[in-house]
């Protein structure tokens, strides 16, 4: 496969990739819908527009990607080899927009939870974890 056909066919994939009702972030709603609670999703009115917002905890709730938003030591947390200046760029612009919109919502008042896709491969500890956070809040 040649260089411009392999960047196109990158370009092609990467344009289909969904930014809401991901299976990941459905996987967290289902969690969510189970322990009994109800929530907003993607408020555009809250800085980051949170994936899931829970109102009465005062809580956000991200759902992120480990590719995209670099999750720490993660398998999924891959670099592609080509472009790769291009590519460390992007993510460290997301992660340092991720911390940017978390600290703008702490200043608010409001707690931000982030569950990694990695996370919700495994319905019983997502729910557990998630129970834990909102007991604590």
């Amino acid at each position: 496969m040649g260089v411009e056909k392999a960047a196109k066919s990158r370009s092609d994939i990467m344009r289909a990739v969904k930014r809401a009702h991901t299976a990941p972030e459905i996987k967290v709603r289902q969690a969510l819908h189970a322990i009994g609670l109800r929530f907003r999703l993607h408020r555009r009115d809250l800085p980051g527009s949170p994936d899931i917002v829970l109102p009465r905890f005062g809580v956000v709730v991200f759902v992120h990607g480990c590719f995209w938003h670099r999750h720490s030591g993660c398998r999924y947390a891959s670099t592609p080899k080509s472009r790769e200046e291009f590519w460390l760029a992007k993510f460290e612009a997301n992660v340092r927009r991720d911390a940017n919109k978390e600290a703008q919502l702490l200043g608010l008042g409001w707690r931000v939870i982030v569950v990694w896709e990695c996370e919700t491969r495994s319905p019983e500890k997502l729910m557990l974890r998630l129970k834990r956070e909102l007991n604590d809040t």
